[in-house]
């Protein structure tokens, strides 16, 4: 089993749980007392303890402190309470842990990106960082209803309901709460809420890029090189200039493309011609896998992911940077989520600005062809969440509606089923989101700070998972735009303020004004990928078709493979299908890696349990 680590309980009946922990060379931290406190394996860099008396304070992952400065911190600890008031200090994109005096504290990060799954065993509630760890301790099956899900819609859905664990018994934390132990009990708290957007335009812009330049600068590996994306959008070109300030030896990664009229190569260009101190490695088409290539290695075995088409060019690319001896992997992801608002931030502009509200609508209608009557009725009845949930259960089966239909409400675009689902397999993905539809909760009072954290919690359920490819090279992919830091600075900016269709991500290409190129701060055009695509597909189809040939997922009654190859074998006019396929070939490979060669039939409580 990969890194990971378990925290327990400082009581007897933790520490006898000790000897469940799967990991083959298991690291243990012990408490005060010396019972057990964490068990796992971690990356030396990505791991630092302070003890000072009975406190124990810990973080993993991207943290500002240092080893030093995480001492001084534990130093004026001396009740529990003393640590929640800390915990701004060590914002990051990490998670910490504290023991003191018998009560522990754990929390993961408020992006979603680092995550805290829980369960009890023998009554006692552990938690780990991965789900599967847990899986393998309680020896827990498969919760059909998630995968369900899962096999039907994939990237359509949205948090929870795309953070819910795959594995029966498994619960996952919402971010923005952290567990409590004291003794035998147990409790969830709330650590994090969002800020208030009480920032002018250019306050926010000097405080993202505070930010931003505050991660990058502390994203340099102890050992061998730091790598970067250098697609030539304006996400990860400004993560290159950021770190080429104090990198001498950065070394820049891009794909080739296939399609003759994606702009990326003149933008990228441009950007390695001023970052001359930088080595840039370009692969072109004829050295990468093809677009779906490999379909039947599974990305993950701790959950599904739908993110799956490229994942043979992934683990190709991080072989490459891990030979040229890098150890750190920048990319952009959560920079789209950050920085282009979605049109939800009409509603406060409506109220507080009418005319200047009327403005942007009349643009928005204007660009992307929204019809007038039916924006300004969605502006005047935004619905609630559980409606939005418990729609999207009842059309799960319907067509898809017009593509020029504004989303402005507290949910994200229309959930809708793969066509090769079974009766059964749409019952279980509808249950799943009625249940989403009784647990909906605002994640924020103004409905735009909603929607970014929607999206931005939406996509880091894969994100992190796609971490593990580089992971198996010996890279860790750091996302400085998903850093809670950064998430913060951002919120604090109201979304009417860097939102529009005027320019394109302003918050972010002010922050870096000084920095990066004129030429690419103002690129409006965005890198299209569909020939690859098309071409991975058309290639690869024969391998996708005899995978599904024994399928798991049809043994358990969830698609049918017949129609499944019906659809495929149709032309296709856009990537839609390409995109179901993704999310039912993660699912397909991780439950076949999950129930290892033998499986045991469904029970009776919908779960499947492995024999493994």
């Amino acid at each position: 089993m990969s890194a990971g680590f378990v925290v327990l309980p400082d009581t007897a009946d933790g520490a006898e749980i000790r000897a469940l922990v799967p990991f083959a060379q298991a690291g243990v931290v012990a408490h005060a007392s010396g019972r057990p406190w964490l068990v796992g394996e971690w990356p030396r860099d990505q791991m630092r303890v302070a003890s000072v008396g009975p406190v124990r304070l810990a973080v993993f992952g991207s943290c500002p402190v240092s080893e030093d400065g995480l001492a001084g911190i534990a130093a004026r600890v001396s009740r529990m309470s003393d640590v929640e008031r800390a915990v701004p200090s060590l914002l990051g994109s990490c998670h910490v842990v504290a023991s003191v005096d018998g009560k522990v504290r754990l929390q993961g990060s408020a992006s979603g990106l680092r995550r805290v799954f829980h369960t009890r065993v023998n009554g006692v509630r552990i938690a780990a960082d991965r789900s599967d760890v847990l899986a393998a301790m309680t020896g827990a099956g498969v919760d059909e209803e998630t995968l369900a899900l899962q096999v039907a819609c994939g990237l359509q859905v949205p948090y929870p309901a795309n953070a819910r664990s795959a594995w029966s018994g498994i619960g996952t934390l919402a971010p923005e709460n952290c567990l409590l132990w004291d003794g035998n009990r147990d409790r969830e708290a709330v650590w994090w809420s969002p800020p208030e957007p009480d920032r002018s335009l250019r306050a926010g812009t000097t405080a993202v890029r505070d930010a931003l330049t505050s991660v990058v600068d502390r994203g340099a590996p102890r050992e061998g090189r730091l790598s970067a994306d250098l697609s030539g959008g304006l996400d990860s070109t400004s993560l290159c200039f950021l770190a080429a300030r104090h990198t001498p030896r950065l070394l820049t990664f891009r794909w080739g493309e296939a399609d003759a009229g994606n702009d990326d190569a003149a933008y990228a260009g441009h950007a390695s011609r001023l970052l001359d101190r930088a080595e840039h490695l370009v692969v072109p088409q004829h050295e990468l896998p093809e677009i779906f290539a490999d379909p039947g290695r599974a990305v993950s075995a701790e959950e599904p992911v739908s993110l799956t088409r490229a994942t043979a060019r992934i683990r190709r690319g991080a072989r490459l940077l891990a030979d040229r001896g890098a150890r750190r992997h920048l990319a952009g992801h959560g920079g789209d989520e950050l920085f282009s608002p979605m049109p939800t931030y009409l509603h406060a502009l409506l109220r507080r600005h009418p005319v200047t509200a009327l403005q942007h609508v009349r643009a928005h209608c204007a660009l992307k062809r929204w019809p007038l009557k039916a924006t300004l009725a969605a502006l005047a009845q935004p619905g609630s969440l559980p409606a939005w949930w418990r729609e999207q259960a009842e059309l799960l089966t319907e067509p898809r509606p017009p593509l020029r239909r504004p989303a402005l409400g507290w949910g994200l675009g229309p959930v809708r089923a793969a066509p090769w689902m079974t009766p059964d397999g749409v019952a279980l993905a509808r249950d799943a989101l009625r249940r989403a539809a009784d647990r909906a909760r605002p994640l924020a009072e103004d409905l735009a700070t909603h929607t970014t954290l929607l999206m931005i919690r939406s996509n880091t359920a894969s994100y992190r998972l796609l971490a593990g490819l580089y992971a198996e090279s010996g890279v860790e992919l750091d996302m400085p735009y998903l850093d809670d830091t950064v998430l913060d600075a951002v919120l604090r900016v109201p979304a009417h303020l860097h939102a529009g269709p005027w320019r394109y991500k302003p918050l972010l290409a002010d922050a870096v004004d000084v920095l990066v190129p004129d030429a690419i701060r103002a690129r409006s055009t965005k890198g299209e990928f569909g020939e690859d695509i098309r071409r991975g597909l058309r290639r690869n189809l024969p391998a996708v078709l005899d995978l599904f040939a024994d399928s798991a997922l049809a043994a358990r009654g969830l698609i049918d493979t017949a129609a499944l190859r019906l659809w495929l074998g149709r032309p296709q006019p856009d990537n839609t299908t390409a995109q179901a396929l993704e999310s039912v070939l993660g699912c397909e490979t991780w439950l076949r890696t999950a129930l290892g060669p033998g499986t045991a039939p469904r029970t009776g409580n919908g779960t499947v349990t492995s024999e493994v």
